[in-house]
């Protein structure tokens, strides 16, 4: 295998427990359709592909994909796409079927992936991801955390957040800077999820919101929503954003007059807040 590319940023799982450990949790059947996001040397890829018989692999650097058809040779179908995984539409690889995600996502790009993959929530049963432990935090965080913010928002409106296990550095050639996480994310169905209607306006009010979460909603929320019609949502115009559950936002969005839309981010936005 080819050394890892600080470019693609590149940290490749070694720690045979750790691995033990993430394919449990992801209980791959003969019948699943598994595609793994980023399989580098197969860490993941051999073990999903002798339990499943076959799985889809999506691959960016072309050097790792030679090697990683070699090394499943004799285990199972792999069919390994030389492409982007922002580029690829996971809706039309389900072909009216749904599949499961997995991967160790490049840190430096891991919340455009994750809407991404979030954008064919349809066509999804689960994703299990490696992922860096203070975005994974993020994810999971509940109103009033301090880390609670945009993404925890918008994730958790489309799908249910569990982290599973934490991974030292250590478990990975190079080992990185920081700590990292597993999480499970399951889409809700479509009836948990917000009326797609209203997409835009949630995601106006609650970049608006995190913008400047210092402020109160009653500032930080100027120009979009009056104090009336705050309290109209059943939410205190006092309030500061961190303390607003996911399904106020909803509320929020829905007293959000569509003629004064200001154009809110694209859900593949950083969300960093």
């Amino acid at each position: 295998m080819p050394p890892p590319k600080k470019h693609f940023g590149q940290h490749f799982l070694h720690e045979r427990s750790v691995i033990e450990r993430i394919v449990a949790a992801i209980a791959p059947q003969p019948d699943d359709r598994i595609v793994e996001i980023g399989p580098g040397e197969g860490a993941l890829t051999l073990p999903l592909l002798r339990a499943a018989g076959r799985l889809t692999a999506i691959e960016l650097d072309a050097e790792l994909i030679a090697p990683l058809r070699a090394s499943a040779a004799g285990i199972g179908e792999l069919e390994v796409i030389h492409a982007d995984i922002l580029k690829v539409d996971l809706a039309a690889m389900a072909g009216g079927g749904k599949l499961r995600l997995a991967g160790n996502l490049p840190y430096y790009v891991s919340s455009p992936i994750l809407f991404h993959c979030l954008s064919a929530a349809g066509a999804i049963v689960d994703m299990h991801f490696m992922l860096q432990k203070e975005v994974v935090d993020r994810m999971a965080a509940a109103p009033g955390s301090k880390v609670y913010g945009r993404l925890s928002v918008m994730l958790q409106l489309a799908c249910r957040v569990e982290p599973l296990l934490l991974v030292a550095p250590g478990a990975f050639r190079p080992p990185p800077k920081v700590d990292s996480s597993v999480v499970r994310l399951t889409p809700l169905a479509p009836s948990q999820r917000p009326d797609s209607a209203y997409t835009q306006a949630i995601a106006t009010i609650v970049r608006a919101a995190f913008g400047q979460r210092r402020k109160t909603l009653s500032n930080s929320l100027h120009g979009l929503l009056d104090n009336h019609a705050i309290r109209a949502a059943g939410i205190d115009p006092r309030a500061r954003a961190e303390t607003v559950s996911p399904q106020g936002y909803i509320a929020l969005a829905q007293r959000l007059d569509p003629d004064g839309l200001q154009a809110g981010p694209k859900l593949v936005d950083n969300a960093s807040q």
